[in-house]
């Protein structure tokens, strides 16, 4: 996949901007807060359908401005495709694949890919589960869009009977309700467990491979997932073995009003040599663990959809040390890439097809 055009409209601090990235390393330079990152916020929106830096639209509308929009353009093996986002003040957000207005964020999703890595992602390895679980469901997301609607169904579920916990303090009739909700939580509950345990399978094989590479064969990296459900089981059986961990819990989840089980408590370990990465990892092994689960997602999509998706390195090559920086340059063959820096000497050594001056949100090509 090769992004060939990038439109923005009162998106952050841009008024009016018409990029065209090459196929190969797009670099965006310039001191901060000029709007570099924008850019990458724009085209992960349009991957995806949610920004990495905020869930509220409204920020992302220049100021003073009614709408932001968005359009990005690529050409894929089955030719050209395009999603146009428009993000208001007063009403929900628009979305268009191909011209056609589609009703579901999930209807975009797998149209343009992208992997995104960023300096806050070194929180996927030292915060906690949601930090994981967060960069698990957006990759699983773009891949396989019933997993995303798997986790609107889930999150639907789960917030309901969230409110029949609470309302059964007080009314004894709720409680003969929670059963259904039961029921929907594990339906899609198992659905999300067999695609995530597939996937970290794969990611802890890959990201294994690019981690030894990287340390020269001195650390082993593994990646583990820890579900909140202990079974091995799959289909309607892992159903099963949910909705009896449920029933289990409702005594305790009555109590404490909150749903103490299920594919929301799930975690994703990282281990070196063996040890939990997140409680041992200096911070150079945190850097080169994040960069390698995002090597690694970056090469699954590239297998399971024959093609590469777009890489977007925000501002991370002056977080790398000179070896780390030369070998994630050397994997980008290939690989249309969009980089940021404050330094275009970060990039020394790079084949770089533009390089974009960017300067309150206007753009020079140099």
């Amino acid at each position: 996949m090769r992004i060939t055009s990038i439109q923005l409209q009162g998106f952050r601090n841009y008024e009016d901007a018409d990029i065209r990235p090459c196929e190969g390393i797009t670099v965006f330079t310039g001191n901060n807060a000029q709007g570099k990152t924008n850019i990458l916020e724009a085209v992960y929106l349009s991957c995806t359908g949610r920004s990495h830096r905020t869930v509220h639209d409204k920020e992302m509308i220049k100021t003073g401005h009614d709408f932001a929009r968005v359009k990005v353009e690529a050409r894929r093996n089955d030719g050209m495709h395009d999603v146009e986002i428009v993000l208001s003040q007063l009403e929900r957000r628009k979305i268009k694949v191909a011209g056609n207005a589609v009703s579901k964020s999930g209807e975009m999703l797998g149209h343009i890919t992208g992997v995104l890595f960023a300096p806050e992602d070194l929180r996927m390895v030292k915060d906690g589960p949601a930090e994981r679980r967060r960069f698990v469901d957006m990759e699983l997301s773009q891949l396989r869009p019933k997993y995303y609607y798997a986790l609107q169904r889930y999150a639907r579920a789960l917030k309901q009977r969230g409110a029949l916990l609470k309302e059964a303090s007080v009314d004894s009739k709720a409680i003969s309700m929670i059963d259904m909700f039961d029921e929907q939580l594990a339906e899609s509950g198992a659905l999300i467990m067999d695609m995530r345990r597939d996937f970290v399978k794969k990611l802890s094989v890959k990201a294994g491979e690019i981690h030894s590479h990287v340390s020269g064969g001195l650390e082993k990296l593994s990646v583990e997932y820890c579900p909140s459900v202990q079974s091995e089981e799959n289909g309607e059986k892992l159903q099963n073995a949910i909705l009896e961990t449920l029933k289990r819990a409702r005594v305790i989840d009555l109590k404490r009003m909150i749903t103490s089980i299920g594919p929301h408590r799930d975690d994703v370990r990282m281990n070196l040599n063996g040890m939990d990465a997140r409680a041992y990892g200096s911070q150079g092994q945190v850097r080169t663990c994040a960069l390698s689960m995002k090597l690694s997602e970056l090469k699954i999509m590239t297998e399971e959809s024959g093609e590469s998706p777009v890489l977007m390195l925000d501002d991370v090559m002056s977080e790398l040390d000179p070896g780390r920086r030369r070998m994630l340059l050397n994997m980008l063959s290939g690989v249309q890439t969009f980089v940021t820096c404050t330094d275009i000497e970060d990039l020394s050594g790079a084949e770089c097809g533009k390089i974009f001056k960017v300067n309150s949100a206007t753009l020079e090509e140099v």
